[in-house]
């Protein structure tokens, strides 16, 4: 194996950001913003969610700053300081290092959330390599996705590592011909286990942690 591949959302991150952030601070300010009380937006909310999962606009900041009449990177900024690493991570990503792996963070986060996340808990300096799915305006759930990130990234798939908490995209990645994929089962650590269906999950990174030196 030469090559790790990195979600970030869920996987290195703790996932409780998010989902506190889209299914409580979004409805609160969006309610304040259009007279409706909390259940009233967030059920309005919900509907609009659902119909752009798996899409690039899903993860756009600025598509749900227009969507919303809101300032998402301010209500994020609000937000930040729940932003929290997933136990042990620090230490797998010098691990990865010291073993000679290169490592490279692939997020379908939007740049201002994945700009906020590095300043928060400074990971960026473990990686390699930054991708970011939306200079390619494809998301990771598709297919076409991992080709223009071989372009940029090259990477032999048979020997490359991709550990991400959504089971779309690791289908995606497997029918790409990643030979090794992990799934995160417990992305949020607030909520229960995530059940990963036909991929091996990680409790931590302590079950991949390299034994490091060369």
């Amino acid at each position: 194996m030469d090559t790790v591949l990195l979600d970030m959302d869920g996987t290195l991150l703790d996932l409780h950001f998010d989902t506190h952030f889209w299914l409580h601070h979004v409805p609160v300010r969006y309610g304040e913003k259009h007279g409706l009380s909390y259940e009233d937006a967030r059920a309005n909310l919900l509907g609009r969610y659902e119909r752009m999962l798996g899409t690039m606009e899903w993860y756009s900041v600025d598509y749900w700053a227009g969507e919303l009449d809101l300032d998402i990177a301010s209500l994020k900024e609000e937000m930040a300081h729940l932003i929290d690493i997933h136990p042990r991570v620090p230490e797998f990503l010098s691990r990865l290092r010291q073993a000679g792996k290169r490592a490279t963070l692939v997020t379908n986060a939007h740049r201002v959330s994945l700009d906020l996340k590095m300043r928060r808990t400074g990971l960026e300096e473990y990686f390699d390599a930054v991708i970011c799915a939306h200079d390619f305006g494809i998301p990771k759930e598709h297919g076409e996705f991992w080709g223009r990130l071989q372009r940029v990234e090259p990477f032999v798939a048979a020997r490359t590592l991709l550990v991400d908490d959504s089971l779309p995209v690791l289908r995606s990645a497997r029918d790409y011909g990643i030979a090794f994929l992990r799934a995160v089962r417990r992305p949020d650590t607030r909520q229960p286990e995530k059940e990963t269906e036909e991929f091996v999950a990680l409790d931590s990174f302590d079950d991949i942690m390299p034994s490091g030196g060369g």
